[in-house]
C-alpha cells in the first residue's frame, strides 16, 4: 500500500481533508491517503515540500508565493479556500496596549520566518505607514508557544485566524484588538515535486475529489456546524459566522490575478525581490 501525505494545520478550515481521508478514494488502487497535522504553520510547511517530507500541502498563499520565489520545487495544483482569511490582532490578555497604533516598536511573534503570522506582520505595517525594517520578531513555533510567551508583562503582538484563537480570547489569555484580512484568497494546495513526477494524472482526480467534498459542504453549511464545533472546540455563534464568511474552491480554475496581486504586494513590502510568470506556480499537469 503506497501512502500519500497530505499535511495541514489542525484547524476548521482543512475539515473538508479530514473527510476526504476517512473516504479513502483510491484504496482500490493501493493508495493510501494519510493527513498530518502541522501545528507550526505554513513556514514549516514549506519546508517539508522543499524536503520531500509530504506529497501535499495545505499552505497560506502569501507564505508559498514568497517561497516559491526564494526557490520552492513545489508547485501549486489548486486553491483550497477562495475566501480571505481574518487574522486576529492579538495582545496579551492583561496588557495595557489598547489600539493596534500602539503596536509600532512591538514585537511580532511568529511561529517561523516565512510563516503567515509573520508576513501579515508587513501587511499590517504597510496599512499603518509603519517602517517594516523596523519590525522585530519573536519566534514561538506555534499556538501553544503564543500562550507562553504571552505570560510575559513585555508588551507583544501576535497575529492568528481570528477563530482559530478565539478560545484563548474568550479565557482572556489573549486579547483581540484589531482584526487584518487578507487581499487574496488565503490557502493554496502544493504538490511537491516527487509526488507530481511519480504519480502523473492523479492530482487532478485528487482535486475532483476534495472539490466534491468542498461543494457539498458549501451547499449545506449548517449541517457541518455542530461538528465543526465539537472538533474544533469554537462556539456556536464563532462557528456561523466562520461560515458564513468562508468559501471552499470548487473549481480547478486559477485565476492569475490572485497570484499577481499576491506578488504585487509582497513586493512593496519588500518581502520578495522579483516576481515569477504566473506558469512558475502552477502544475503543468492540470488539464
Amino acid at each position: 500500500m503506497e501512502k500519500i501525505t497530505i499535511t495541514g494545520v489542525p484547524e476548521h478550515f482543512n475539515f473538508p481533508w479530514l473527510k476526504l481521508v476517512e473516504k479513502q478514494p483510491f484504496l482500490e488502487e493501493d493508495i493510501q491517503l494519510v493527513w498530518e497535522n502541522e501545528s507550526k504553520g505554513s513556514g514549516a510547511m514549506n519546508k517539508a515540500i522543499r524536503e520531500g517530507n509530504t506529497d501535499l500541502a495545505i499552505i497560506l498563499t502569501e507564505s508559498f508565493v514568497k517561497d516559491k520565489i526564494e526557490g520552492n520545487p513545489g508547485k501549486m495544483i489548486g486553491f483550497h479556500v477562495e475566501s480571505p482569511l481574518v487574522w486576529g490582532i492579538h495582545v496579551p490578555g492583561n496588557s495595557k496596549l489598547e489600539e493596534v497604533s500602539e503596536l509600532k516598536n512591538v514585537p511580532f511573534l511568529v511561529s517561523r520566518m516565512g510563516s503567515g503570522s509573520h508576513l501579515m506582520a508587513f501587511l499590517l505595517a504597510r496599512e499603518h505607514g509603519w517602517d517594516t525594517a523596523d519590525i522585530n520578531f519573536e519566534i514561538i513555533g506555534n499556538l501553544d508557544g503564543a500562550i507562553k510567551s504571552f505570560k510575559s508583562a513585555n508588551p507583544k503582538a501576535f497575529l492568528w485566524e481570528k477563530y482559530t484563537s478565539q478560545p484563548l480570547v474568550s479565557k482572556g489569555w489573549f486579547r483581540r484588538i484589531g482584526e487584518i484580512p487578507t487581499p487574496w484568497p488565503c490557502f493554496v494546495i502544493v504538490a511537491s515535486d516527487n509526488f507530481l513526477k511519480n504519480h502523473p494524472g492523479l492530482s487532478d482526480r485528487l482535486l475532483n475529489a476534495i472539490y466534491d467534498i468542498n461543494t457539498g459542504l458549501m451547499q449545506d453549511k449548517k449541517a457541518i456546524a455542530p461538528t465543526i464545533q465539537k472538533n474544533y472546540h469554537l462556539g456556536s455563534e464563532d462557528v456561523n459566522k466562520w461560515l458564513e464568511q468562508t468559501s471552499w474552491a470548487t473549481s480547478k480554475e486559477i485565476p492569475p490575478v490572485h497570484l499577481e496581486r499576491t506578488m504585487k504586494i509582497l513586493a512593496e513590502v519588500n518581502l520578495i525581490q522579483k516576481t515569477l510568470p504566473v506558469s512558475a506556480f502552477i502544475a503543468a499537469e492540470r488539464p
